[in-house]
């Protein structure tokens, strides 16, 4: 099982600090380096400074959002970034969520799986450097009746093949990713409940290709913190889960409500998401099971969690992605350092 490194979005003054965060994970010999946008930061730009900044890290989109840009886009992009970087690049894409789609790119959030089946389509076929030629429900390329011709990529990838993730949460969408991707990018994974909640759905998906699990990138983001009170490390991580699991999404629409759901959380998720939209976020934070968030982070001292990575890497996980605790360099750069420390003694390295 590798090591990755979340940075998460860029910003709120902690630019400097990220950047030594990524050097220092280059240094450790982590494999990955991910970024990640909404409505602030861009991925491509924060991935193109990191890249130039470090030797042999690679950087991946964790994600490219699918409404923001034209899939011909997203492949140029893609190419210019593993070009600039030797190769090293990682193409992650999402569909985001229907508040981000809809309020701040003005893209319908409709029938979210086959527009994104159709811009992987599109995403490969212009990275392969064929003419580009689509007919589907979304795209049509080029536009009937006007003066667009087929045209072709014409930068050079370094490599034949980007390696291509989406991020997914229902089982649907992991099937699809099993079905299209080459990895998939998770939140909120826990080994106790990945089979039925994650690794079935992926499974199926690459039956579905005539393809095993057997090369397919698994890769969770994994919250980290390093110490011996479990309950307080713990309360680190509450405010997070109850933002995803209360408030991310309307109340119809919360795709990591009912992730918790189906881990066995139906009462538990509830009451986060009714406090959360009440404005209650204390409330909900307060009424986040501990074992929800143990199942999904690393809490503890080193050998506590290296017992844990033993557990994700025994449900499936081939990259496990920290984001460490941390309001300070200092204190991230020692989450990563830890994180390589205890992937050793689990015998993982």
């Amino acid at each position: 099982m590798r090591l990755g490194i979340n940075l998460g979005y860029w910003g709120a003054g902690m630019d400097a600090d990220n950047l030594a965060v990524a050097q220092e994970a280059d240094r450790l010999g982590y494999a990955v380096c991910w970024a990640a946008e909404a409505y602030g930061s861009d991925a491509p730009s924060v991935l193109a400074w990191v890249a130039g900044q470090t030797e042999r890290i690679d950087i991946g989109s964790g994600i490219l959002q699918i409404p923001a840009r034209a899939p011909a886009m997203t492949a140029m992009t893609a190419a210019t970034l593993d070009t600039l970087s030797g190769g090293r690049f990682r193409l992650g894409l999402g569909v985001s969520g229907p508040q981000v789609s809809e309020g701040w790119y003005g893209v319908a959030f409709d029938r979210p799986l086959a527009r994104t089946r159709e811009y992987v389509e599109i995403v490969q076929k212009a990275l392969a450097r064929e003419r580009l030629v689509h007919e589907g429900e979304h795209w049509t390329l080029p536009l009937p009746g006007g003066p667009g011709k087929p045209i072709k990529l014409t930068v050079h990838p370094v490599r034949p093949h980007i390696p291509l993730y989406i991020a997914a949460i229902g089982p649907k969408n992991l099937a699809q990713t099993g079905e299209i991707a080459d990895g998939a990018l998770l939140v909120f994974f826990s080994p106790e409940h990945a089979e039925a909640t994650t690794l079935a759905p992926l499974r199926a998906g690459r039956a579905t290709a005539g393809k095993s699990l057997e090369g397919f990138d698994v890769v969770p983001t994994v919250p980290l913190a390093v110490g011996d009170d479990l309950p307080a490390l713990a309360d680190h991580f509450r405010p997070y889960t109850a933002l995803y699991v209360g408030g991310m999404g309307s109340r119809e629409q919360n795709f990591y409500n009912r992730l918790a759901q189906r881990m066995g959380y139906e009462k538990e998720a509830a009451e986060i998401q009714e406090r959360y939209l009440a404005r209650d976020r204390d409330g909900a934070a307060a009424a986040v099971p501990h074992r929800l968030i143990d199942d999904t982070t690393l809490i503890g001292p080193v050998a506590r969690i290296a017992d844990r990575m033993r557990a994700f890497a025994e449900a499936g996980v081939t990259t496990l992605s920290l984001a460490p605790a941390g309001f300070t360099r200092e204190e991230r750069v020692a989450g990563l350092r830890a994180g390589v420390e205890a992937l050793e003694l689990a015998g993982l390295a």
